[in-house]
């Protein structure tokens, strides 16, 4: 047995249980995990006690394992750790005889610690050349004080708890218990089952008086010290990134040491590209103003040096226009760019079947309608495919090209060509609604809606996605998009998905024609003729009293969980398209994400992403949000391939 679990009174008491020291090996951890989600999940229960059997609260990590895939199998020690932190029950560790390495890490994570007097207390990695890898060397210093902290890593040596426990402010122990320490525990965690917040070490402070001159000064020593010996000074520098960093940035750093613009748009990719295109218009205005874009972004590149006038002058010669569909009749490959509405989309699409040459392929620009549908409007259904650009579309790689149900393997390879030679990344998407990006978009843009209704403005949203390193928040870019498209969905949806939920204050936006950039107001206030984007006091009142007529109080929302509703949103709705077989595989995703929605580069897309965050961690962040009573608890529930690959210890890649 690695680790029991039972009910004393209003406690659930885990008790670690891999002799001889309780080390954390992957059966310990998976059973302290599921101790944790059993009595979250029993109402009967107030709080949780983690010890230790016999002689040791814990050791840290099991020897047995080192080297082996088990010693990073999810649950790893740091998302157990995350795990204690984010339980909305407090979790106490009950520390006794031996709590060195992993073990005080843990207790670290765990909302409260008591200790018997006595008991070692030590980060001794240091002594097999190593650095501390789950968090010691950041929060033992917001609890002990930098000093100490520092001398017990660089030392690697044991402290008597007593000792610890009589420092002036110290933040280590909330209690020393004489006699029986698992009854003096119950005892605290009955006193403290009602305290809010629940109090965690991430959130003290790490700080020292000298800063800078201190750590010199402790450099200096070690170095003098341990010349030879690398891990010593690698402590001293973990350290002081506790002082200077946030806590998210301090354990990376931890661990590194230790481990109508659509048309033209289109048009321009095969101009630049020295194929004739033929423009059509409904009307002469529209017509004349998608021509004058093209011209103004060839004439800014050639201003700035991109573009030869020669080469401007070839590509602009390339382009005609015309009000006639008769003019289509030659054409190769007829691209419909036209509103988003399916009524729409048949009427040109009739009209296309009737002109249009044998053997031409028939695209649909759509970003989120049935392209099988599409294809019912003609008498050609093999020939009709999907091809989603991205705007601009003559910037963004992307190109998303949705294979119908009766799209012949012909056009499929040839579309696959063009988008080559028109240099975009193409990624094959199969029918459903929003296909691969769109569809994932709609659950982030759903969750960005849920946070401005508990408490946080559009610029809070976007500012925080963008420190993540996203190229612009989802606010940003549903005012660059234009609102109301956004707006158009979701009228559908409320006749199509009646049960699914949204946030009402995208609709009051659009109500008040706030459209985006293309209006001057949106989501923000713009200047004429300028892209800044200005926060409007009139939408965070429009907010301030959506939120008070529905009776919510605002709570104040931090970056990492604005992040992770957005980002794991995105992640659960891909795992289900991966499932469903609408796209081929985990990569084709993230390629989606980072050539189409400036997703950032270096955390790989969002299925990359939630790989190195462990999907263990992923799935419990999901289950937290589903209690959030403001938000969508069944969105939430793991899809299928997630829950399992989580269970599994497994990854998409």
């Amino acid at each position: 047995m690695s680790a029991s679990y039972e009910v004393r009174g209003a406690v659930a008491v885990i008790t670690l249980n891999n002799p001889p020291v309780n080390g954390l090996g992957l059966a310990t951890r998976v059973a302290v995990a599921a101790g944790i989600e059993q009595a979250v999940a029993d109402a009967s229960v107030k709080a949780i006690v983690i010890t230790g059997a016999g002689k040791a609260f814990s050791g840290g990590a099991d020897i047995r394992e080192f080297g082996s895939p088990k010693a990073i199998q999810e649950p790893n020690l740091l998302s157990l750790i995350r795990l204690c932190e984010n339980t909305p029950k407090p979790v106490v560790a009950a520390i006794h005889t031996v709590c060195m390495g992993g073990g005080l890490e843990l207790a670290l994570g765990c909302h409260y610690r008591v200790v018997s007097p006595g008991a070692q207390i030590a980060l001794p990695e240091v002594k097999l050349g190593l650095v501390p890898g789950a968090g010691g060397t950041q929060r033992l210093p917001r609890v002990l004080g930098v000093e100490t902290a520092l001398n017990m890593i660089v030392k690697g040596d044991p402290v008597k708890s007593e000792i610890l426990a009589a420092l002036p402010g110290q933040k280590l122990f909330d209690r020393v218990v004489e006699g029986d320490l698992l009854a003096g525990a119950c005892a605290f965690a009955l006193e403290v089952a009602d305290v809010r917040p629940l109090p965690l070490v991430r959130n003290l402070k790490a700080a020292h008086p000298q800063g800078d001159a201190y750590f010199a000064f402790a450099r200096n020593t070690v170095r003098a010290v341990a010349k030879h010996f690398p891990a010593p000074e690698k402590c001293v520098d973990c350290v002081e990134a506790a002082t200077k960093k946030g806590i998210e940035e301090g354990l990376l750093f931890e661990r590194s040491i230790g481990a109508g613009t659509m048309g033209g748009g289109i048009s321009m990719n095969f101009l630049n590209a020295g194929i004739p295109v033929t423009v059509l218009e409904t009307q002469q205005q529209a017509l004349d103003r998608g021509v004058a874009t093209i011209r103004k972004n060839y004439e800014a590149q050639v201003k700035k040096g991109k573009l030869k006038p020669e080469k401007y002058e070839e590509r602009m010669a390339l382009l005609t226009t015309t009000l006639d569909y008769e003019d289509l009749k030659g054409c190769d490959l007829i691209i419909e760019a036209v509103f988003e509405e399916i009524g729409v989309k048949q009427a040109v699409f009739e009209r296309l079947d009737a002109v249009a040459k044998p053997g031409a392929i028939l695209a649909s620009n759509t970003s989120t309608l049935d392209v099988d549908k599409i294809a019912s409007f003609t008498k050609r259904p093999q020939d009709v495919v999907g091809m989603h650009f991205f705007s601009p579309a003559n910037v963004m790689k992307l190109l998303e090209v949705v294979r119908g149900r009766a799209t012949a393997h012909d056009v499929l390879a040839t579309v696959m060509k063009v988008a080559k030679t028109i240099k975009k990344t193409a990624v094959v998407s199969g029918v459903c609604d929003g296909f691969i990006g769109n569809r994932m978009i709609e659950q982030y843009s759903r969750q960005a809606g849920f946070l401005l209704e508990e408490g946080c403005t559009p610029a809070q949203v976007d500012k925080a996605v963008e420190k993540f390193g996203f190229a612009m928040g989802p606010f940003r870019m549903g005012d660059l998009a234009g609102n109301d498209i956004g707006w158009a969905i979701r009228k559908r949806r409320y006749v199509e998905k009646p049960h699914m939920r949204y946030s009402k204050t995208a609709d009051l936006l659009c109500e008040k024609g706030r459209y985006g950039q293309k209006t001057g107001a949106g989501w923000y206030d713009y200047a004429p003729g300028k892209r800044d984007a200005i926060p409007s006091a009139e939408v965070v009142k429009m907010i301030e009293d959506h939120r008070s007529a529905l009776g919510i109080t605002p709570r104040k929302i931090s970056d990492e969980e604005i992040v992770h509703r957005l980002v794991y949103s995105l992640v659960n709705e891909a795992a289900k398209i991966l499932e469903e077989g609408i796209a081929n595989k985990a990569s084709d995703v993230d390629m989606v994400y980072l050539t189409g929605y400036g997703f950032p580069l270096w955390r790989g897309g969002p299925l990359c992403y939630a790989d190195t965050q462990g999907l263990f961690n992923v799935v419990q962040a999901m289950k937290r949000f589903a209690r959030n009573p403001h938000d969508d608890a069944d969105f939430w529930q793991p899809a299928p391939l997630l829950a399992k690959l989580a269970a599994e210890g497994k990854t998409f890649s």
